[in-house]
């Protein structure tokens, strides 16, 4: 907990600096994604680089940050496709077993009826009730009622579950595949998400491949300058006393932060849920499970299927769901922070809670 309040802190005092050295326009910018970099002449804005004017620079930024953008969404669709996938399969294993069990249980109530067939032939071929009417022993007359009624109920029965087992056979036949088509409808969604991610996250790359090593420590800045401004702006909008006043943490979100944080450094991996790696909804969904509440495995799942609160009631342990498709998703850890996995080529890391377009917040354990 030390190491998140002190990286929080560090994050405070670095929006705190931000509102001193950009403008007041700046400040009240409404879109994070939008914003304009700092004009040239700016003091805290250095003299573009040879060969590449600031104006370039932050061209690039902007296109980067779209195919990464694109590619999450993209990944989105992929770990839902993959998740309906696993479900379908696993119904298909249930299904393929009642099967099974449902031939066998025909099977053998086939070999019932046949033995009853079988003794009534042994009986001369007369049914029970006429083989009763011929006996004269007033006490075997007796037990045979009995037996006809006996015999006439399990015949029924046989018959009925034989009917049912039928029926049940031919509607879990009917399920699997519909479940099969299901199956391979997800297949193809997944192998079409693949195939989008790969291609927005080779254009990125490309792209900031293109860049002169300065060029490229110049975009991480920028980059940083674009979250700063915008964490400033949306801090600007809060009442800051109120910030992060939703409630006591509960112990699972408590333990779900802790989960989250303790995996700051590790790479972004798109598709990717642990150990090693995680995507951003990799990330939020793990640390839930860890903190004993399952919860949707992708950020536009969670934004659906979640409770809603007000962004000033967040408290540690909420997910914050960014931009307008809820492509992306971190968790509020407090003091207007969260911890996230990024993008391709980043770490999970704690950034600013405003740093990006916020559609919404959500809380797992309300």
């Amino acid at each position: 907990m030390n190491r998140r309040h002190c990286a929080a802190a560090a994050i405070t005092l670095v929006c705190a600096l931000g509102l001193l050295t950009v403008s007041v326009q700046a400040v009240a910018a409404p879109a994070p994604d939008t914003s304009p970099s700092p004009p040239a002449s700016s003091p805290s804005a250095p003299s573009p680089l040879p060969g590449s004017s600031e104006r370039d620079l932050e061209k690039v930024r902007e296109q980067i940050e779209t195919l990464y953008r694109k590619a999450g969404a993209a990944t989105d669709a992929y770990n839902l496709a993959e998740e309906q996938t696993k479900k379908q399969s696993g119904e298909i294993v249930k299904l393929a077993k009642a099967i099974v069990d449902g031939q066998a249980r025909i099977a053998e109530l086939k070999d019932r009826a046949g033995a009853q067939a079988r003794e009534q032939y042994r009986n001369g071929g007369l049914p029970p009730g006429a083989q009763l009417v011929l006996s004269n022993d007033p006490q075997l007359f007796l037990d045979g009622v009995n037996k006809v009624r006996t015999s006439q109920q399990a015949s029924k029965t046989v018959l009925a579950e034989l009917t049912r087992t039928q029926e049940d056979l031919e509607t879990y036949t009917q399920d699997a595949s519909s479940n099969w088509h299901k199956l391979e409808t997800n297949r193809v969604k997944q192998a079409k998400a693949k195939k989008k991610i790969n291609a927005q996250i080779a254009a990125a790359e490309k792209l900031e491949s293109q860049l002169e090593k300065k060029e490229r420590a110049r975009l991480r800045q920028l980059e940083q300058d674009a979250a700063n401004r915008a964490q400033s702006a949306w801090l600007a909008t809060l009442p800051m006393p109120n910030l992060g006043a939703g409630g006591a943490t509960t112990a699972a979100g408590k333990a779900a932060v802790a989960f989250a944080t303790a995996q700051i450094g590790k790479p972004y991996v798109w598709g990717a849920t642990g150990p090693g790696s995680y995507d951003c909804s990799g990330l939020t969904s793990q640390a839930w499970a860890a903190a004993g509440r399952p919860i949707p495995r992708t950020s536009q799942e969670q934004w659906r299927l979640l409770p809603r609160i007000e962004i000033q009631d967040m408290r540690p342990g909420d997910l914050i769901i960014y931009h307008a498709d809820a492509s992306h998703v971190g968790m509020y850890v407090g003091d207007g922070a969260i911890v996230h996995s990024p993008r391709p080529g980043r770490h999970v890391t704690l950034a600013g809670a405003g740093s990006m377009q916020i559609l919404g917040v959500v809380r797992p354990d309300k």
